[in-house]
């Protein structure tokens, strides 16, 4: 077999009775303490089950699937530094949130709703503006 034919592995049943022939063999190596020449005649019964599967039931092996070539990796160029705002940051006012979304019933926590302003957040849950309660 030249290197640029596709290996083929057998499937189904057949890989099966394969492997029962070398656990039943090795089984029988070790009992009988026959390892040598006993495994070359192992190999030998593997290779005639393999040659006769392939003259008379060549539907047992199937062609192995081209190794695909790993994708090259494209790097993206890094993103440029951000200028750092002299305002500062507006602190979210979490004491001000209901304790349950007034639409769907959901427990509201800080760290869960999604913020749109420094006193305005939408629901987790189903997206709903919550009404802030008075300071």
């Amino acid at each position: 077999m030249s290197n640029r034919e596709q290996k083929k592995k057998l499937v189904g049943p057949w890989r099966s009775l394969q492997v029962v022939i070398w656990l039943v063999g090795i089984y029988i190596l070790a009992s009988r303490d026959w390892w040598w020449p006993g495994i070359l005649i192992l190999v030998a019964i593997s290779a005639l089950y393999e040659g006769f599967l392939q003259r008379f039931a060549p539907r047992a092996f199937e062609e192995r699937a081209p190794v695909d070539t790993p994708k090259p990796v494209v790097e993206m160029p890094p993103e440029p530094a951000r200028a750092i705002s002299s305002i500062p940051a507006q602190e979210h006012r979490i004491d001000l949130l209901p304790q349950v979304c007034p639409s769907c019933n959901g427990p509201i926590r800080g760290h869960e709703v999604k913020w749109t302003g420094p006193q305005s957040a939408n629901c987790p849950y189903c997206g709903t503006n919550l009404p802030m309660s008075k300071a």
